[in-house]
């Protein structure tokens, strides 16, 4: 399933930069699914990070769920933004797809 998000995505010109996964999903991953040369990280649910170049300079950032149902959060940084503040903006992202998974 992630290399099928990760193409997807690819032909609209976002980059996988992460991906997140649960323990028990690292266990299950494709093997072939850690070859997009992005950062794997342990979380508490799976999901993809994925960036390309937006309007005005700024730089698009999507969180992407990995399952059946698309669901993604999304977030443009300003060129001028630093790295700190589009850390910050970006764990706050993965806070509301935990709010999101609660929830539903």
């Amino acid at each position: 399933m992630i290399s099928e998000i990760v193409e997807t995505y690819k032909r609209h010109g976002w980059t996988l930069r992460q991906i997140l996964l649960r323990p028990e999903s690292k266990v299950l991953s494709d093997k072939s699914d850690s070859l997009h040369g992005a950062e794997i990280r342990d979380a508490d649910f799976d999901a993809l990070w994925f960036a390309r170049p937006s309007q005005e300079r700024r730089e698009a950032w999507e969180l992407r769920l990995i399952s059946e149902q698309a669901y993604a959060i999304f977030e443009a940084f300003e060129a001028d933004e630093s790295e700190e503040d589009r850390r910050d903006a970006r764990k706050e992202m993965e806070n509301r797809m935990r709010e999101h998974l609660v929830a539903s």
